[in-house]
């Protein structure tokens, strides 16, 4: 049975005692791995993992602690990977019979670098086909859970990662967010997820290198625990043509950043029904911020759905181009969602997409302002709580005429914004007992920034020591 204070304790505490010889890395995989046996029949956020060979690397990370070895920042820790992600030597499937025995022979520049710094790939986490979905479900894995309540969904696409930290499998796991796919499940499982200003951490798991709406990311219990992940992994790398050539000095713990500071809260983006207990519950937050000498005020903005059915078109394209391949062997095994976006993608003339970046400069030109005048730009993360599994986003899509957005995630719209880097942090609690997020965009290329945000919220308002009834 697993220690859940070990499985609750935060990465940095991990990496601390680990390099003081208060705690083995053998013990705390040992402790890992139990966790996942009893909780992944439950959750199925997992759809490998590694036991012996994570063993055999804990049992080589504890040799270099009794020899004294130089130890990397995360040396000893458990991590996930997301099933998107490409790992030398183990299959990555997309969670689509399409790459069911796929087998890459690379890691993605993102694993090498965590690696490298000393953590321990426990397993691969779930994923919906092709990470195209804000449920994680797949035609070959099926559902994934959420911990907090095992009939709701995790949120997706990184889904499984999100579930598998909220759970205490690891401290740390690895997603993928072009949409909000590393938000989403922080936000609907009561954690963090960054997604980086585009290029802080080299993306180079797509056919292109040129796409600009793509981001790896950490999803974390603690505001530390994000930035000792974003740490490791940043800086340039000639895989990612657009990797930013420099980078955050992310040394030591993160300072907490409010006092002084000036904050744009929008409650709808302009046009979404959100939740009364979701509106109640970032406005407490933001509460808690003023109480840290914030200034927080209220603005509007330019915006309709528009924006965000432009990003679905786009994501359309998205999914044509780069899987569209598959329909041809493999449509009768496939999503049949994912089946309709890739149809709609390959009847979108090239003309009417390439105005699509025409409307994204017109939105740009409408947010910007707000971005020199505040520190950064404060709104709900999700518009409501985590749906049950059994639903899908095309239910909420829907033009249901009352002149609102009932769509459900509040991110995609910064994902055409790429250089903003945008976080997820837990507000509150509804009273279902299911997490609520709040995210906070920042300023170009800012990604200190926004931590330093979430950090204050944090230390007035903590969440990592909340629990999961499971």
């Amino acid at each position: 049975m697993a220690d859940l204070d070990l499985c609750y304790t935060p990465a940095t505490e991990l990496a601390a005692r680990i390099r003081d010889r208060k705690l083995s890395p053998v013990e705390l995989m040992k402790n890992a791995l139990a966790r996942i046996e009893a909780v992944n029949p439950k959750l199925n956020c997992f759809c490998f993992v590694f036991p012996e060979e994570a063993l055999a690397k804990a049992s080589a990370a504890e040799q270099a602690v009794t020899e004294g070895r130089a130890l990397g920042p995360l040396h000893g820790i458990p991590i996930a990977f997301k099933d998107l992600t490409p790992t030398k030597g183990k299959r990555t499937t997309l969670g689509s019979y399409s790459h069911e025995n796929w087998v890459p022979d690379r890691n993605a520049v993102v694993v090498d670098r965590l690696t490298a710094a000393g953590a321990i790939m426990v397993g691969k986490t779930t994923t919906p086909e092709f990470a195209y979905s804000s449920f994680t479900e797949s035609p070959l894995w099926g559902v994934t859970r959420n911990p907090w309540n095992p009939a709701k969904t995790p949120g997706g696409s990184s889904g499984g990662s999100g579930a598998a930290v909220s759970s205490g499998c690891v401290p740390l796991a690895e997603g993928t967010d072009m949409g909000g796919s590393v938000r989403i499940p922080a936000a609907w499982c009561g954690i963090v997820g960054l997604k980086p200003s585009m290029g802080r951490i080299p993306m180079d798991l797509l056919p292109s290198v040129f796409d600009n709406i793509s981001h790896f990311g950490p999803l974390a219990r603690t505001i530390d625990d994000a930035r000792l992940f974003l740490a490791a992994a940043q800086g340039p790398a000639d895989d990612d043509i657009q990797s930013l050539g420099g980078k955050l000095d992310l040394a030591g713990a993160q300072p907490a950043m409010a006092k002084g500071l000036r904050f744009a809260l929008n409650m709808d983006l302009g046009c979404y029904d959100v939740d009364p207990e979701v509106a109640a519950a970032v406005r407490g937050a933001v509460d808690a911020l003023k109480s840290q000498g914030a200034i927080v005020e209220e603005v509007d903005l330019p915006w309709t759905r528009r924006i965000a059915d432009a990003w679905g078109e786009v994501w359309q394209v998205f999914m044509a181009a780069y899987f569209g391949h598959t329909l041809e062997k493999y449509r009768e095994k496939m999503d049949p969602h994912i089946v309709a976006l890739i149809e709609a993608g390959n009847k979108m003339p090239a003309a009417h997409y390439k105005r699509l970046e025409i409307e994204r400069t017109e939105q740009w030109r409408g947010f910007y302002p707000i971005l020199q005048k505040y520190d950064a730009f404060l709104c709900p993360t999700m518009r409501i709580p985590a749906p049950p599994v059994q639903e899908n986003d095309a239910m909420y899509n829907k033009d249901r005429g009352d002149g609102r957005y009932h769509g459900l995630d509040m991110t995609a719209q910064f994902n055409l914004f790429g250089a903003c880097p945008a976080l997820s942090v837990p507000a509150g609690w509804s009273k279902s007992g299911l997490p609520i997020g709040l995210q906070i965009v920042g300023r170009r290329f800012r990604d200190d920034t926004v931590l330093g945000i979430g950090k204050a919220l944090e230390l007035v308002r903590p969440w990592a020591d909340k629990r999961p009834p499971l």
